[in-house]
């Protein structure tokens, strides 16, 4: 998977504190694997490196109302989640509490998230992204590969791999820039691996992510301009699309006559 500027775009999952700080409700089961691989700090260095090339950076969030926990049915980790109130805010327009809840953003991430650029898609309520609008911001920016990082690797980061997979963008995932639960039946981080291997267009590390979106301005710039010497004039270019225009505009005229004149 070769990155092209103009077509890829970083999204992070769930950088909140509840998955990715000691003092976040799920630390019990995924903070070994989330320290094991550093995946708080290699987040902070992949907003950093898309914010110094211009990148488009999405965040897919997760969060529950207080409507979400009326839900008639569930399924496993869903239960659990709502138990220990993992990402529950009291409304959707509420942000009551929210600073420094186990809702909120990572304060690392803060200064690139909130820059005025980063898109905050609507939340996702189970695990992919049918539910919110991150597949449509990317599809108005034109973008097409994604660069997929965040948490958690089984759940909602292989989740949202698949279905941007099925909607035809190339996925890249950033291995060590997630992490998984520990738990009795395995690990969710290996489990998560096999599939990013298998399915994914390119599975990178933090260090090689950054290093290719850092080379994009470079690569882009290299190709966008011809070399003074091999430029036309600006006036030649301005009177040939002129006159370009002109031939169209009267040929669609004379079209629409035709029409016109049919009995």
């Amino acid at each position: 998977m070769e990155l092209e500027k103009g077509r890829a775009a970083l999204l992070i999952v769930d950088p909140q504190i509840d998955f990715l700080s000691p003092n976040g409700v799920a630390w019990g089961v995924v903070g070994e694997s989330v320290t094991e691989h550093d995946v708080a700090n290699n987040l902070g260095r992949l907003f950093r490196a898309a914010n110094e090339a211009g990148m488009p950076v999405v965040i897919s969030p997760h969060y529950y109302y207080p409507q979400d926990h009326r839900w008639q049915f569930e399924g496993a980790l869903e239960k659990v989640m709502h138990s220990i109130a993992m990402f529950d805010r009291p409304g959707p327009l509420d942000t009551d509490g929210l600073d420094g809840s186990g809702a909120d953003f990572m304060a690392e991430y803060k200064d690139y998230i909130f820059d005025g650029k980063t898109i905050i898609a609507s939340p996702h309520k189970v695990y992919g992204p049918e539910q919110n609008d991150a597949g449509l911001q990317l599809r108005k920016l034109r973008v097409d590969q994604v660069i997929l990082a965040g948490m958690s690797a089984n759940l909602c980061v292989e989740s949202h791999m698949r279905e941007f997979l099925e909607q035809g963008f190339e996925v890249a995932v950033v291995r060590d820039a997630t992490a998984g639960a520990k738990v009795p039946e395995g690990d969710g981080y290996l489990a998560a691996l096999i599939n990013f291997r298998m399915m994914a267009n390119a599975m990178w590390t933090t260090e090689q992510a950054v290093k290719r979106i850092s080379a994009l301005p470079r690569l882009t710039a290299g190709r966008s301009r011809l070399p003074a010497r091999l430029r036309p004039p600006a006036g030649m270019v301005r009177h040939h699309l002129q006159h370009i225009t002109f031939r169209r505009l009267k040929s669609a005229l004379d079209r629409v006559g035709t029409y016109e004149r049919k009995p």
